[in-house]
């Protein structure tokens, strides 16, 4: 039970930016309250790569030794939850949860991510994270050189079979219903021996999310090791919308360079907010937010 109402900082997402955010702000001896309801997006994630000093380590374990640390600073308390509503006040903000459970803070920072919208295709979610995979900096290395197939169409969905290509030559490029692709990327691809396949996927089959086929519409079917998607996605968190902050044209909150949105006192970080969406680049971002948030609180106290 959290016995204080009243916060410097009031964080709404607990995972990797949001937790490196509150060090930053735990350290500054902030009053910090970090909101969490305990499920990051890359819970299925097996493992995660691309982060020095935990290159190959389970995702929740660098969240759960994250906030182990970040517990140390009695500045930082949690509240295991779900934030429901967030309004402007005269003072800072106020933030109401589903536990009934309200506070006030006079900065908020959401660290609340973006949810993944996934298609209907049998199969996908239960490999989405494991051989179902984003971003080849992250993933790519454990499925080098392995039969791979790239959902995409059109200019970007060439874009990504090209970048692709540097960590596989045994690549297919699978519009899912007809090519949009132009005659010039239909002439380089078949260059790079990259089949198109415009035939509409039925599904995956699979074992314990390790992609073995994909089925298609005509029964006909491929084996692969992996699969790269780009599925699109919505903000995980409505609040920052309802406060008025403005989104970028591909979906995610717009700050400036010091993690600021476009309301003033709102602040944010993490794969809200940043296109490359890595835990190391979450990390990044929440600890250059914690600061920033710490300078304004300075700028406006010393008067």
């Amino acid at each position: 039970m959290i016995q204080q109402q009243d916060f410097e900082v009031i964080i709404v997402g607990g995972s990797y930016s949001g937790l490196s955010a509150a060090m930053s702000l735990g350290r500054s001896l902030r009053q910090v309250l970090v909101i969490d309801s305990g499920l990051p997006c890359n819970r299925q994630t097996p493992h995660s790569h691309n982060f020095i000093t935990h290159d190959g380590e389970v995702p929740a374990v660098i969240s759960a030794k994250a906030k182990v640390q970040v517990d140390f600073y009695d500045t930082v308390q949690f509240h295991t939850t779900l934030a429901i509503s967030c309004t402007k006040t005269a003072s800072g903000f106020e933030v109401t949860t589903a536990s009934g459970s309200t506070f006030t803070g006079k900065k908020i920072l959401f660290a609340t991510g973006v949810k993944d919208l996934l298609p209907s295709i049998p199969g996908f979610s239960e490999c989405w994270g494991i051989s179902v995979i984003h971003c080849p900096y992250c993933h790519g290395y454990e499925v080098k050189a392995e039969k791979t197939a790239v959902i995409g169409n059109g200019e970007l969905g060439f874009e990504y079979v090209k970048m692709i290509s540097n960590w596989t030559k045994d690549l297919k490029l699978l519009t899912n219903g007809k090519s949009i692709l132009t005659s010039a990327q239909l002439q380089t691809l078949k260059k790079k021996n990259i089949e198109v396949v415009e035939e509409e996927i039925d599904s995956f089959i699979h074992e314990s999310g390790k992609i073995e086929e994909i089925i298609f519409k005509d029964r006909s079917k491929i084996d692969v090791k992996a699969i790269y998607a780009r599925p699109p996605f919505e903000q995980h968190c409505l609040l920052p919308i309802e406060l008025g902050c403005e989104l970028t044209e591909t979906g995610l909150i717009k700050v400036d360079m010091f993690q600021k949105t476009t309301i003033d006192g709102i602040y944010a970080c993490g794969d809200s907010c940043i296109q490359a969406r890595s835990v190391a680049m979450a990390v990044s971002s929440g600890s250059f937010a914690g600061a920033s948030i710490n300078k304004t609180l300075i700028d406006e106290n010393f008067v």
